[in-house]
């Protein structure tokens, strides 16, 4: 058994006083860390409204690679095709086929991903959430990333942003390595080894640490 699929889930915290003392943890846990939360200031991590896992990744599929407005006004016409309700369901986008998808501006691999995911969900063969409460990290990307198009960094904001996994490290996301490249005043961009090496000192918090480097990405 591998011993991260072992370990206990730890959920990020769910009020302002506990997510200030998890950030407290992480400063003390690490002086370059330390730096970046002194020049972000207070974090404001939040897990999402509830969603359905169907919609909670198309929104994730919709967002790769792509700016955050980009996104969202590609979703917002993406839930204008529901015959009922705010958002299609996965046989509404089954019986719409390709077209639809991409005249509201999906790629076409994205949209193939959306389609292969709403067969999945029809089949009933992606885990509820509360199927997933129960397993680890590792299990639920293993899950997840069967179906085409979804990889890595796209389960990884799943588990971070409706999960509310605590210790994610997005080690393919632009954002956090360029946040990185930023905090330790580089040119180059670090490689995923000088980021997991130097996430192993933001232990159990780093989906926090994430947030950090995003933010100072924007900076």
């Amino acid at each position: 058994m591998n011993p991260e699929n072992s370990a206990p889930i730890l959920l990020l915290p769910n009020t302002p006083r506990e997510l200030n003392r998890a950030v407290q943890q992480l400063a003390k846990s690490d002086a370059f860390m330390r730096s970046v939360i002194q020049q972000i200031g207070p974090c404001h991590l939040a897990v999402s409204k509830p969603r359905t896992p169907f919609q909670s990744l198309v929104r994730a599929i919709a967002h790769q690679q792509l700016h955050g407005r980009a996104a969202q006004t590609i979703l917002q016409r993406f839930a204008a095709l529901a015959k009922s309700g705010s958002f299609p369901t996965a046989s509404e986008v089954l019986q719409l086929g390709k077209a639809p998808l991409r005249a509201v501006g999906l790629s076409q691999a994205k949209t193939l991903a959306v389609l292969d995911l709403a067969d999945y969900v029809v089949r009933r063969e992606i885990p509820s959430w509360q199927r997933m409460k129960n397993m680890s990290d590792e299990d639920i990307i293993a899950s997840l990333s069967r179906v085409r198009g979804i990889g890595r960094w796209t389960v990884e904001m799943v588990l971070i942003f409706q999960l509310g996994r605590a210790d994610v490290l997005a080690l393919d996301d632009y954002g956090v390595r360029n946040g990185l490249r930023k905090a330790l005043g580089d040119e180059a961009l670090p490689d995923k080894r000088t980021l997991a090496q130097m996430g192993e000192a933001w232990r159990p918090w780093r989906s926090i640490a994430c947030w950090y480097l995003w933010r100072m990405s924007e900076r």
